[in-house]
């Protein structure tokens, strides 16, 4: 691509022909503020707080949508713009409540941030407050619409990255708002629950359920319970950004130690029931791959792509994995082969799942599958956000804590469950046990390279000693349809399937980039979390589900085989068709 020349503020730069000037001035280390701008979103300059002027012209440019041109001189400050720019965020307060210090965002606040930068003290205009009523339909979201700034960023991002448009603007001029689609409430509403409006809205418009005080009520309160937890992989690649530590940054170690010190009598890792879903799921693979039955296959771990398929692609439910994610498959081993190990009555086990994603609240609950061992199996879901808030509340100094480990029963794991936590990772595992179970044999490179990265679709053909496999990996749900497209059209002319395995997760990036992460995640950030993942699994012994002597011992000892009848009544669920409304 050719270059431009510019100046900014008067300095000469070259950039490239075609970015916009808001990119322009961060090559140039000048930042311009922005709300409604997003670097996962396309511009479309609503907030207004970017303006820049031109020499030579008197107008005023969103610097987030204007275009760099040759020659052009740009001014990114002045008293004038300075004026503008302050003006808009003091009409954006005046149509914002003022509650702050009960803000889930407080402190973690883009409107905050900004306004304490501009020294706003004082909202020089009447307030006009909308008294929109709080919306807490659903298991995994609350929704606050007295705070949205209109930005759009949630229904953008609802609508152009993950498809499911149940967020929309309703309203003109002054009425405008953000409101579910229909006017609805969101649990009426297509939401699939992923949270990615939650983890793109600047202030604390829409949120995860908070439930820690539930966990406290019962870690203090109730002495005839037991309290176990389980943490997903991803989380132990993020939770570190809350206490200042690098995206990326493996902190499995001092996770155990703070859990303990929280007061949970077992800690468990979920990266064990990855390697357990990875034996369910890839001998289900397996068995229809070399009966060439129902192909292709694809993969069932993330509860808000299960909810989308039942809404929007319930024609592919045959095709669907019966295993149920790693989440639930440990809270069936926790109730049932762990109760029965050490005799406790499951009745008093309170089980806590410490994941990536608000879709997995809704998860837990989402059918009589998810009370297989008699009990609810997994009782409360927190998201890494909301561990770290109680981390924080415990006074518990996570930088400084010495290293802990999971316990040795449906702790242990290998580096296949970690991988579980990014795009293509669950692939990548099945792929890594499949091959095995095909050929009895080790593959000699366990890296299935093709299937990691950021692109939204990802395909690779995998040699199994010479047989063919076609997968494809699809994360970020927009990306989902041009994957099951391509299998409908080719079923459709009674041809095979273009895929015989197809790992779709509904987050970018997978799961390191959930719903309940810590805030900001871009691609950048992404792909630290994504590398950190991918050292850990290189780090660790046993990097095959299959390898995992944990695994081994609880089907020799409780589940018989893999997809046995106990197997399938613990550890499998099933799909049915659902309205996009609810009404």
């Amino acid at each position: 691509m050719a270059n431009v020349n510019i100046k900014i503020n008067g300095q000469p730069i070259a950039v490239a022909e075609g970015i916009t000037i808001l990119d322009a001035c961060k090559q140039a280390q000048i930042n311009i503020p922005t709300l409604c701008k997003h670097p996962d979103l396309l511009p479309w300059a609503s907030c207004g707080l970017c303006i820049v002027k031109t020499e030579g012209s008197p107008k005023m440019f969103r610097a987030c949508a204007a275009p760099v041109a040759e020659g052009m001189s740009v001014i990114t400050h002045d008293p004038e713009i300075m004026k503008v720019r302050k003006t808009t965020l003091e009409l954006i307060l005046s149509r914002h409540p003022n509650d702050c210090l009960k803000c889930g965002r407080n402190q973690n606040c883009e409107l905050q941030r900004l306004s304490a930068e501009f020294g706003i003290r004082e909202v020089p205009y009447e307030m006009n407050l909308r008294d929109l009523p709080l919306d807490e339909s659903t298991t995994s979201l609350v929704f606050e619409p007295e705070k949205c700034i209109l930005c759009g960023r949630c229904a953008l991002v609802c609508q152009n990255m993950q498809n499911v448009w149940a967020l929309e603007f309703l309203g003109r001029g002054f009425e405008t708002r953000i409101a579910p689609a229909a006017d609805t409430a969101l649990a009426d509403s297509p939401c699939v629950k992923c949270g990615q409006c939650s983890a793109h809205c600047p202030v604390g418009a829409i949120y995860e359920k908070d439930e820690t005080s539930k966990v406290w009520e019962k870690m203090c309160n109730d002495c005839d319970v037991f309290p176990v937890v389980q943490i997903a992989p991803a989380v132990r690649v993020a939770i570190g950004e809350a206490f200042g530590y690098e995206p990326g940054e493996i902190s499995t170690g001092k996770l155990y130690a703070a859990l303990r010190r929280l007061g949970f009598k077992a800690v468990f890792d979920t990266n064990f029931s990855a390697d357990l879903t990875i034996l369910e799921e890839g001998t289900e693979f397996v068995s229809r791959f070399t009966k060439n039955e129902q192909l292709p296959l694809i993969t069932s771990c993330c509860p808000a792509w299960i909810d989308y398929l039942e809404k929007y692609d319930h024609d592919m439910i045959e095709h669907f994995s019966t295993a149920k994610s790693p989440q639930e498959m440990m809270g069936a081993m926790i109730k049932t082969y762990y109760a029965q190990r050490e005799k406790i009555d499951p009745a008093k086990i309170y089980s806590v799942s410490i994941m990536p994603c608000t879709a997995k609240k809704f998860e837990c609950q989402r059918n009589d599958d998810m009370f297989s061992s008699g009990f609810q199996d997994v009782d409360v879901v927190l998201t890494t956000r909301e561990l770290a808030r109680m981390i924080k509340q415990a006074g518990i100094d996570f930088a400084n804590l010495p290293e802990d480990h999971a316990d040795e029963i449906l702790g242990e794991h290998t580096g296949a469950g970690t991988i579980f936590g990014n795009t293509g990772g669950v692939m990548e595992a099945a792929l890594r046990s499949a091959y095995f179970l095909i050929t009895k044999e080790d593959l000699k490179d366990v890296n299935l390279t093709p299937v990691r990265g950021l692109d939204g679709v990802k395909e690779a053909t995998i040699d199994i000693k010479g047989t063919k496999v076609n997968v494809a990996v699809a994360h970020g749900l927009v990306n989902v349809e041009f994957v099951l497209d391509k299998v409908r059209a080719a079923l459709a002319k009674g041809e095979k399937s273009p895929y015989d395995f197809i790992e779709v997760m509904a987050c970018r990036g997978g799961c390191i980039g959930g719903g309940g992460q810590p805030y900001g995640a871009t691609d950048e950030i992404r792909a630290k979390r994504i590398a950190g993942l991918y050292k850990d699994d290189t780090q660790l012994k046993l990097r095959c589900s299959h390898h995992n002597p944990m695994i081994t011992q609880i089907y020799s000892e409780f589940l018989e085989k893999p997809g046995s009848h106990k197997a399938h009544e613990l550890l499998h669920t099933s799909y049915v068709p659902r309205k996009l409304y609810n009404k």
